[in-house]
Formats: structure tokens, sequence, C-alpha cells
């Protein structure tokens, strides 16, 4: 038996409560955890704003040791540091064969196995596949990628989703080029991780945006170079900060509807607005057919980073080994695992960056 967050019903309280893991089968790794991030995502799967079989043990950023394999497993062995992959690709089906990995059509099929079992023998579904907020989980083989040799194992969880979704969000979703100008909506675990990217990327002017005033130290210490609070003049401080003419482009980490509508406000003439935040249904972002003509931006959507995180991984591990990504600052809590509900209230808040649950 290991202790984990379970999601009962969708709406429900988090419990923390012991579950039993089956052993490892064919093509099946078991994961002692060292460290699981607390993603706003893990946030929309409680309260229903994303879709997830329930009773469920969410997580789904986390790293930890390999403690057994099944068979047929070859590419890990018991020991081996490995970072959790929640978004698999099958490598067959159209976006895989296209190249688009991070659209695959089976990316979560194993979301609706069973899992766990609690004591009384109720079946758990894995949130997001790997079900990271347990001190062990059972996960698919390819959901582990091996942990490049020289990051620490704690800090290694953030790469499974924020760092991923963030680097990933400046070099291939919006492909920021040196010198271009950047705005950053949200400052939690994704958009220090956008920040840090965008200084790598060699953006010059980079502004990031937040309804909290905290956060400007923690954002400048990412790589921000202007720091905005949110309000109804956003879009105009901007453009200030920017020439008069608005961000060549805008990395929205939100996901809410009056949020993507001003970050496509603050965009520049041609510029690019990306949508990292995942919003609910009943978030309708609206334009006009003339705006759209006038000012010949971008839109587009964002999933995963638009990552492939068997390629990406070793290039961060280059940046995150060379000084220039400091995993450690998009950290702002270390907590145990009774503790999740009190940073689904922080996230909820606006409160902080990361909080990074340590077994």
């Amino acid at each position: 038996m290991v202790r984990a967050a379970v999601l009962p019903a969708v709406g429900a309280p988090l419990e923390i409560t012991e579950i039993e893991l089956p052993e490892p089968g064919p093509g099946q790794v078991r994961v002692r955890l060292a460290a699981a991030g607390v993603c706003h995502s893990d946030l929309s799967l409680s309260n229903g704003t994303m879709r997830v079989p329930v009773p469920a043990v969410l997580g789904h950023e986390g790293a930890g040791t390999v403690v057994s394999v099944g068979a047929g497993v070859t590419g890990v062995a018991p020991g081996d540091s490995v970072v959790l992959n929640w978004a698999p690709s099958c490598g067959s089906c159209p976006p895989c064969v296209a190249g688009e990995v991070w659209l695959c059509d089976n990316a979560l099929a194993g979301t609706a196995g069973v899992h766990a079992r609690t004591a009384d023998g109720t079946e758990l579904h894995p949130g997001l596949n790997v079900g990271a907020f347990a001190e062990e989980t059972v996960v698919a083989a390819h959901c582990v990628l091996p942990l490049p040799e020289g990051i620490p194992l704690t800090d290694a969880a953030l790469l499974g989703c924020a760092v991923l979704t963030g680097y990933g969000a400046v070099h291939h979703a919006a492909r920021v080029r040196e010198g271009e100008s950047v705005a950053v909506f949200g400052v939690g675990g994704v958009g220090l991780a956008v920040l840090q990217s965008a200084r790598i990327a060699g953006a010059g002017t980079v502004v990031a945006v937040d309804v909290s005033p905290e956060k400007e130290a923690l954002a400048r210490a990412a790589g921000a170079t202007e720091y905005v609070v949110a309000s109804d003049t956003t879009a105009r401080a901007i453009r200030k900060l920017t020439g008069g003419r608005g961000a060549d482009v805008a990395v929205e980490c939100v996901g809410r509807a009056a949020t993507i509508r001003t970050a496509w406000d603050s965009t520049r003439r041609g510029g690019r607005t990306t949508v990292v935040g995942i919003g609910g249904k009943d978030q309708a972002v609206t334009f006009n057919a003339l705006e759209l003509f006038h000012w010949g931006r971008t839109l587009s959507g964002c999933v995963y980073g638009n990552s492939d995180p068997a390629e990406d991984l070793p290039v961060l591990a280059g940046h995150i080994g060379a000084g220039r990504f400091d995993l450690g600052t998009l950290v702002t809590e270390r907590i145990g695992l009774d503790a999740i509900p009190a940073a689904f209230e922080n996230m909820l808040a606006g409160r902080g960056g990361r909080a990074l649950v340590i077994f």
C-alpha cells in the first residue's frame, strides 16, 4: 500500500488515502516518486474543466526512480532515474505519422484503464495516464523518459509538464526569434518557464503580466524585463513598452477568454498570439471579421508546448547544465502530499509559482 491523493468524484475534495498498486505487467514500469508538481491542469481535472474518469489518482508532472519493470521492457531498468511523460505518442496515428506527436490520437488512452484500488477494492483510474500524486505509480513504459545526468531528481519533476510546455510554446508554437518582443500572460509555473525560454531564444523586451504585484520579483528573476499588473489598460501598457506597436509575440498561460482577448490586443499588426492556458468551454472569445483582416495577427493553440519530449528533453538538459535554465526558480513552495488541496487554493487565488510535492 502507498499513500496517494485521490479524486473520488468531479468537484469533490481530494482524499489522501492508501491505495494498492499492482505489480507491473508486460510493458509496464513501477516508479517510486521523488517529487510531483502541482499543475493547474490537475485543478482543471478536479473541477470538471477537463474530463477524467473518476475516481482517479491525480498528478501528471513527476519524476522518480524505477522500482521494477514488467516483461518486455528494455528502455529502463530498476534504479534508473526517470521523468514521467503524461502524453506519450503512439507513433502510428495520423498526427504521429505527420510528426505532430503532441496531438497523438491515443495519448490519453491509458486514463480509461484501472490503475490501482483503494483498501475497500474501489477501482481507481490514473489521472492523465500517470497518477503522480502518489508515493509510487505503475505506468506504461512509454510514459517514462530516462533523466539526463546532472539534473536534480526532485526538480526534474517540472520537466514533465511546465518546462516542456513553456519551452515548446516559445520555441515550437510561437517560434520566437532573436530580438523579438514577447508578452507573457500569467506568472505561474508555465509562465515562468515561458519567460526563461524567451530569454534563451534571445528575445528583446519581455513583458510579464499577472494580476498579482507580488510576482514581479519572481518574473524578473525568470527573464522579464518589464512587469505589468493586469488591468483594463494592459494592452495599452504593453504597446507603450514596445515602441507603440505591440508585442511581436504574446503567450497566454491563463486560459480565460478575457486574458486571451487582451493578449491578442497586445500584439502588433502581424504579430502572433499563442494560447497555452486551458480554459473551460464556456470561455468564448469573439472577434469581428474586419479586425481579423486589418490586424493580420495569428492566433494559435498550443498542446504540451507542441513538444516531442524524447527530442526536447536532451536539449533542455543542455540548457539546464549550462545554467541557461534554472528549474529552481519555478518552485515557490515545497510541500507534502497532504498540502495539495491548499496548493489548489493558492492557484485559484493566483499566488506563487509552482508547488512541488516532495516524497
